[in-house]
Formats: C-alpha cells, sequence, structure tokens
C-alpha cells in the first residue's frame, strides 16, 4: 500500500474533494486515464510539471500545492510572507485601500484560519459598542471566535441561530473541500464544542453553505443594529499568504443602523 503521505493518495483525496472522476481530471489536464490512474496508484512518478498541472486542474490552494510538490520529492515553488515583509508592501495597500473606502462601516481582514491580522475604524466602534468579554484572551483574535464564544458577540446576536448556522456551513464547506483540513477541521471542533451549539451544524445544507450574504442583526442596551456580511478575497495572487487573505465586509441593513455609523464616525 503506498503511503498517503505520498503524491498518488494525496491526489487522489483532492480530487474526490473535487467530486471529479479520473476521466474527468484527465480531460481537465488534458493527460490519458492511464496516466491519472497510474499516478494515483504510485506505479507512475509524476514529472514536477505534472504535479503543477494536476494541482492546476484541480484548483488546489497554493499551501497544498507545496505540499504535493514535496510529497512527490521536489522542492516548493510558492512561498509564504509575513503581511509585514517589505516586498508585500503592494498587499497592505490594496488592503488598505479597501477597508478605508468601506468606512465608516466595518471591514475586517482573516487569514485562512480566521485570525483577525487587520480591522479599519469601523469595525473597531462595532466592537466598543458590542464588547467581547474579557474572558476570550486569545479567542477574540479570532473572527469565528468572537462570534461563537458566549462572552463574544454571540451575546448580542439576535439571530444567533440563523447567523451560527450559516457560518458553521461556511466552516464545514471549507473544511470539506480543504482535502488536507489541516487547520479547518479543528476549528470546527473547538466551535462546536461550546455550550448549545445544536449537532445538525456538523451536517449543513448546501442552501446555507452557499449563502453569500450573512445577516447579522444585534443589540446591546439601547443599540441595535442590522446588518449584512459578505466575504471577498484577493483574486489569484502567487503568494501563500495573499491568497489566503479574506476580507470580510459589513453593510447597514437599514437606514438606523447607517445612522448610527455615520454618527460615530463624526463623534
Amino acid at each position: 500500500m503506498p503511503s498517503t503521505t505520498a503524491v498518488g493518495p494525496l491526489l487522489r483525496r483532492w480530487r474526490s474533494a473535487r467530486g471529479l472522476s479520473q476521466l474527468a481530471l484527465a480531460e481537465q489536464a488534458e493527460v490519458s486515464t492511464r496516466h491519472i490512474s497510474f499516478v494515483e496508484n504510485g506505479k507512475a512518478q509524476p514529472s514536477r510539471e505534472m504535479v503543477l498541472v494536476l494541482a492546476s486542474a484541480l484548483d488546489v490552494p497554493l499551501r497544498e500545492r507545496n505540499t504535493l510538490l514535496t510529497a512527490a520529492g521536489f522542492a516548493p515553488v510558492y512561498r509564504e510572507s509575513a503581511i509585514q515583509q517589505p516586498h508585500m508592501s503592494n498587499v497592505r495597500r490594496a488592503l488598505d485601500f479597501i477597508m478605508q473606502r468601506q468606512e465608516p462601516f466595518p471591514a475586517i481582514v482573516v487569514n485562512r484560519r480566521w485570525d483577525l491580522l487587520m480591522s479599519n475604524e469601523g469595525a473597531q466602534r462595532l466592537m466598543e459598542a458590542m464588547p467581547p468579554d474579557p474572558s476570550m484572551g486569545v479567542h477574540a483574535r479570532n473572527a469565528m471566535h468572537l462570534v461563537f464564544h458566549p462572552g463574544g458577540l454571540r451575546r448580542y446576536i439576535v439571530n444567533w441561530d440563523e447567523v451560527s448556522r450559516v457560518l458553521m456551513a461556511r466552516l464545514v464547506r471549507e473544511a470539506t473541500q480543504d482535502a488536507l483540513c489541516d487547520d479547518l477541521d479543528p476549528l470546527v471542533e473547538s466551535l462546536m464544542d461550546y455550550p448549545h451549539m445544536p449537532r445538525a451544524h456538523r451536517d449543513p445544507s448546501p442552501h446555507d453553505a452557499s449563502q453569500v450574504l450573512v445577516p447579522l442583526h444585534l443589540r446591546n442596551g439601547d443599540v441595535e443594529l442590522r446588518l449584512f456580511t459578505t466575504v471577498a478575497s484577493l483574486g489569484t495572487p502567487i503568494d501563500i499568504t495573499a491568497q489566503e487573505l479574506r476580507i470580510e465586509h459589513y453593510y447597514a441593513e437599514d437606514d438606523v443602523t447607517e445612522a448610527w455609523f455615520r454618527s460615530a464616525a463624526d463623534d
């Protein structure tokens, strides 16, 4: 039996995660089905170029393309850079521009584990109005923990059942689509361990998983806000860090919410 860390089994896992037959993958990669079968079964060793062709046909994220290359005996080709590094200045400038244009409404930047990397002033004003409990500790630095933790935004979310269902469906779908699941599976498990999390969240409906806009109804004392959120990415960058960045935008759903954010920005 070939090792599960060999390139063949890893490619098979990605093909399965994408719901493709060997024939469908062969057609997309413009190679023979026989060659796909031989590579997956360890009877043929793919070239560096073939690994990259198959990874592209399977839409494998850059981080996992490096894993496939290493498993096949080749050096990684995609770099992973800290966002603070000088050569990432164009990325930081683009993110700053996007978040400034979002003012006075909130925007945050997260990585693929949903760790908070950047936020605009609108997001900071929102957190001042709906402050997390200090007991959250380091979990306050993760957007998903901020929502699901009993001491986080969960205390203020009026439509909690809907928000938790849709966000968990998104996470479960992402974990399923990521054939390696190294980061997202532990996040899903830690969120599901919080009190009163419905077991049904583990088996989300396709409709919830594909919902683009997430409504968010918040209330803390006299402050009541109705927002909807959506997530965007930077397109097709060639750096791992840049590819995995996500920008979550918050928009006012009614005049009262819009007026609150504009007034808060003027204070």
